[in-house]
């Protein structure tokens, strides 16, 4: 039976900043496309019958937060679930799985996955009945739809080189103008930079575990975006993914909100990842920099939120 501490390490907590960004970017265009913070100290921002006041803004933050969180979650687990039946993680460079190492019976482990799928569907219920934004409830749906086949069901597109694509999606497009949307009710030029950002760092963070995997996922017939690209052209792959981030900074800018040129202090962070992946770091050697660049994603949407809002 699984320890309370493998049940954590099996949630993967290394990836959960990925779930935190795109939130945070998202509350920050909601807040600067109403005028920003300094704003809300001479109007309660009340228009059209819709409350856009801070407090406001906060709450439907927090309950993103826990559908993004509980989503990446849950998403973990019906990896950890669905690649360990298959066999898929018999043979691991990463950190131990559960099914796989047979620390937590497959039918616990999808249980879990389907408590946070749970969990993420009640917490987005109550923010689309405070939003009133009933059209997101297909959105929700299909967002858990593409967690549980990531690496589940029959095809499963994480098996067919998209798992990148999908990242990009629904962890940075959705989660984060879903974010924007639920708060103020429109989108913005630059939170639409912001979501192809962090989308694109999320990627990253796929795309460097795959590397890592190309041996082991050929040898399960997993063919990932790594495995299609080969070692070389995923390691400019990732590269490109994690610097196009930066270079979209200038569309905010361009809008109006000068402030975010902070989040090109973040680059500091991916400069570690970056020499790792592009002088040829194979196996586990490639565990590191998943981390890094997880943070590195973290810390851009904490400067780039903060600068949208200011």
């Amino acid at each position: 039976m699984a320890t309370a501490a493998q049940w954590i390490s099996g949630a993967r907590l290394r990836t959960l900043p990925l779930a935190v960004a795109p939130v945070l970017i998202g509350t920050g265009a909601a807040i600067g496309s109403v005028g920003g913070f300094t704003s809300f100290i001479i109007d309660d921002y009340t228009r059209n019958g819709h409350d856009h006041s801070l407090p406001q803004i906060f709450l439907r933050a927090a309950l993103a937060l826990i559908v993004s969180l509980c989503l990446q979650i849950g998403s973990n687990f019906a990896n950890d679930y669905s690649d360990g039946v298959r066999g898929t993680d018999d043979v691991r460079v990463g950190p131990v799985r559960l099914t796989a190492a047979g620390l937590a019976e497959p039918s616990t482990v999808k249980r879990a996955a389907l408590l946070f799928f749970g969990i993420a569907g009640v917490a987005g219920i109550v923010l689309v009945l405070i939003s009133q934004a009933w059209w997101f409830l297909i959105v929700g749906a299909a967002a858990v739809a593409a967690a549980w086949f990531y690496t589940g069901g029959r095809k499963p597109y994480g098996y067919m080189g998209l798992g990148e694509v999908f990242v990009f999606v629904f962890f940075g497009l959705v989660a984060t103008l879903g974010t924007m949307w639920m708060q103020v009710g429109g989108l913005s030029l630059s939170g639409w930079a912001g979501a192809i950002a962090i989308g694109s760092l999320a990627s990253a963070v796929l795309m460097v575990n795959n590397l890592r995997d190309i041996p082991t996922d050929i040898e399960a017939d997993k063919i990932t975006l790594a495995v299609r690209l080969g070692d070389n052209r995923s390691r400019i792959a990732y590269a490109s993914l994690v610097l196009v981030p930066f270079v979209l900074l200038v569309l905010p800018i361009l809008d109006g909100h000068p402030a975010v040129a902070l989040a090109i202090l973040a680059l500091v962070l991916a400069l570690n990842p970056l020499k790792t992946v592009m002088r040829g770091t194979t196996g586990p050697g490639l565990i590191p920099p998943i981390k890094s660049t997880g943070l590195t994603a973290l810390a851009f949407a904490a400067l780039m939120g903060l600068g949208l809002a200011l």
